[in-house]
Formats: C-alpha cells, sequence, structure tokens
C-alpha cells in the first residue's frame, strides 16, 4: 500500500508539471499580453517604463525560462504575483478557496446522499412505481443544465416565495452572532449547493442501482437469503457495501467536472468563490491567476482522488493484496 501511495504521489508531480506545461502554452498561444493590459490600463507609454515592466515580470525572457522559471517557483510554492490585486497570487486563491470548497463539498454531500437514497430504494423497489418516479427524476435532473436549474430555483424559492436568499454569501450590512453567521451562510449556501448537486445526484441514482441489480444476483446474496437472513441485513451487510464500488470510483473522478461546473453556478448565484476570480481573472487576462487556479485546482483534485484511492483499498480488501 506505501509502494502505491508513493507512486501515485510521483503521479501528481507529473499531472501538475503536464497541467503546468499545457496551460503555459495555450496562454503564450492566446492574444494579447499582461504587459498590453497593464499598460493600456494605466496609459504606460514610455520605452523606458514598458523595459522595466518586462524585466520585472519577466517577459523579456524566451518563453522556455519563463516556463521553467515558473514551473521552478510553483514547487517552491510561489504561484507569482497579481498586478490588478497587488498581492502574491497564492494569497488571493487561498483567500477564496475556502467558500469553493464549501459550495463543492455540499453539493457533493448533496449527490452522493440523495443519489445513493434513491438508487437503493429504485433498485428494492425494481420495476415499481417508486423506480419509475426516480427513474423519471434522475433523467430530469441530468437533462436539465444546472445554470438554468439555478434560475428557476431562484424564481422559486427566492422570489416567489421569498423563503432564500437571491445569491451572494452572507447578508450584506447583516448584524449576526457567531451562530446567527452560520445559519446565514447556509441559507445562502441551500440554492446553490441544490442547483450543481442534484444534476451529480442523478448519476449517483443510476449508477447505484444499476450496481445494487447486479450485487442482487450474485451468488453470496442468495447464499445469505438462503441462511434465512432478514432482507434489511442482506441489503446493508452483502449488497450494500458491495455496490459502493462503482459509486466510489465515480465519486474521485467527478471532482474535477464538480470545480468546473461551480464556476458557472458561482456566477449565478455570485458566490464569491474561486469561479468567480477565474472568471474576473479571464476576462482581464490576469494570467498569473489563471496558471495559479488551474494549478492549486489540479492539485486539491489529485489529492482528492489520492484519498479516493485509499477508501478503495479500505471498502475491497482485494485491492490490498494486488
Amino acid at each position: 500500500m506505501k509502494r502505491s501511495i508513493v507512486r501515485r504521489l510521483f503521479q501528481i508531480i507529473s499531472l501538475i508539471i503536464g497541467v503546468i506545461v499545457m496551460n503555459f502554452t495555450l496562454i503564450q498561444m492566446a492574444p494579447g499580453s499582461l504587459l498590453d493590459i497593464m499598460t493600456s490600463e494605466q496609459q504606460v507609454t514610455d520605452p523606458a517604463t514598458l523595459q522595466h515592466l518586462k524585466q520585472l515580470y519577466g517577459l523579456d525572457q524566451p518563453a522556455i525560462v519563463q516556463l521553467l522559471r515558473y514551473t521552478w517557483s510553483v514547487f517552491s510554492f510561489d504561484l507569482g504575483y497579481s498586478y490588478r490585486q497587488n498581492a502574491p497570487v497564492f494569497d488571493i486563491i487561498i483567500a477564496q478557496l475556502p467558500s469553493t470548497l464549501l459550495l463543492m463539498l455540499t453539493s457533493l454531500g448533496v449527490a452522493v446522499t440523495l443519489g445513493m437514497i434513491a438508487g437503493v430504494i429504485a433498485s428494492v423497489k425494481v420495476n415499481t412505481a417508486w423506480d419509475v418516479v426516480i427513474s423519471l427524476a434522475a433523467v430530469f435532473f441530468f437533462a436539465a443544465p444546472t445554470f438554468w436549474l439555478g434560475i428557476m430555483l431562484i424564481i422559486f424559492f427566492a422570489v416567489h416565495l421569498d423563503w432564500l436568499p437571491v445569491g451572494g454569501m452572507t447578508t450584506i450590512g447583516g448584524q449576526f452572532g457567531p451562530a446567527g453567521h452560520v445559519l446565514d451562510v447556509i441559507r445562502h449556501l441551500i440554492l446553490p449547493a441544490l442547483s450543481l448537486g442534484l444534476f451529480y445526484a442523478a448519476i449517483y441514482t443510476r449508477v447505484m442501482r444499476a450496481s445494487m441489480l447486479e450485487v442482487f444476483s450474485l451468488d453470496f446474496v442468495r447464499t445469505a437469503r438462503a441462511k434465512g437472513l432478514s432482507k434489511t441485513r442482506v441489503i446493508l451487510a452483502h449488497v450494500f457495501r458491495n455496490a459502493l464500488l462503482p459509486v466510489v470510483t465515480l465519486f474521485g473522478l467527478q471532482l474535477g467536472t464538480v470545480l468546473g461546473g461551480s464556476v458557472v453556478i458561482e456566477a449565478v448565484f455570485s458566490w464569491p468563490g474561486i469561479g468567480s476570480l477565474m472568471l474576473d481573472s479571464v476576462m482581464s487576462r490576469n494570467y498569473p491567476v489563471v496558471l495559479g487556479v488551474f494549478v492549486l485546482s489540479a492539485v486539491v483534485v489529485a489529492v482528492a482522488n489520492l484519498l479516493v484511492d485509499l477508501a478503495y483499498y479500505r471498502l475491497d480488501p482485494r485491492i490490498r493484496s494486488r
């Protein structure tokens, strides 16, 4: 197991280098540069000042030198400097990261919980009205775009019923104590988490239903039934645990897509996370922040996948012996 973890750490390092090279190349190919935006905003035309700015940000060096210097700085925990925010990129991203992680983890919590419960019910009640209703709901939420679902939830719950806020993370000007602040954040979190989570819940429902039905047909489940075990014990102790493996695999694969989906949801709900920062940085060609977001996102997804692999070892003892 230790050998596998070490191998995955080397894979994470290779992944980070690949992300840096690919995104650095794409940014180099994009029209316009950081210096163009910087000088146009500040109306800098003096050649000496332009040369000084080029030297300051390393833009006077060949692209390969810039790439090597940036790669080395990333592994030295330095993601560069943002001229727009006048602060290190790492500090800017870390300030926004908790909001995005809160939205991602809550959405995944909603998706996994609802998806597994619905999938188990649909498999136990297969070919009944329960199965049909759950399957239709799964197809609907899978087909509905997350931004459209978010807008519909805003219209119904925030505008029509006035139960929940339209957007943002906290009430502007609200004076709350610690407990009141937490409740305020939860109220703002419900709609974006549902908008993002229901899409992935539909996928988990279909996977869990199919996996449960497959395990139900295996010999050891028939043996457990023949021993006279109760239906609940057969489902929970024999079927559910073995049916979890595809769900765990899917969970690891979806971490990256959830991070991408949160960019859209953050824009719809004005959620102050990395998605909003990314959108603003792309529009203003704030490339140090764009590269930093890509690199840090790759690290978060890679580490999360490593944790999923450890959970896989725990769930399936056969993998430990390989």
